[in-house]
């Protein structure tokens, strides 16, 4: 993972892990208590789901630009490798016409 991603999701389990402990410890009932953590659960699968969602993006994108690039190059081979054959080809055919 790149530090980017290891910073993104260290924030976000940070935020879910401060919330947690913050909703753990509020004087609230049970059934109050397990709704707001039921609700953050929500809130951070969504925020974690976006989030990822966003780096298979970021990814995909990432890999259509090497795939265009390696594409460009193979061409550029293709047609060096072509000029040399033919050049090769006409010295060749020179030498056995003298």
């Amino acid at each position: 993972m790149s530090k980017a991603t290891n910073v993104l999701m260290g924030f976000i389990a940070g935020a879910a892990a401060g919330t947690l402990t913050g909703i753990l410890v509020a004087p609230d009932k049970g059934v109050k208590t397990r709704k707001k953590l039921n609700k953050q659960i929500r809130r951070t699968s969504r925020d974690v789901s976006e989030s990822i969602g966003d780096k298979v993006e970021e990814i995909k994108d990432k890999l259509n630009d090497v795939v265009s690039e390696m594409r460009t190059k193979a061409e550029e081979t293709e047609e060096i490798i072509k000029e040399k054959v033919n050049s090769k080809a006409k010295t060749a055919k020179d030498t056995a016409a003298n």
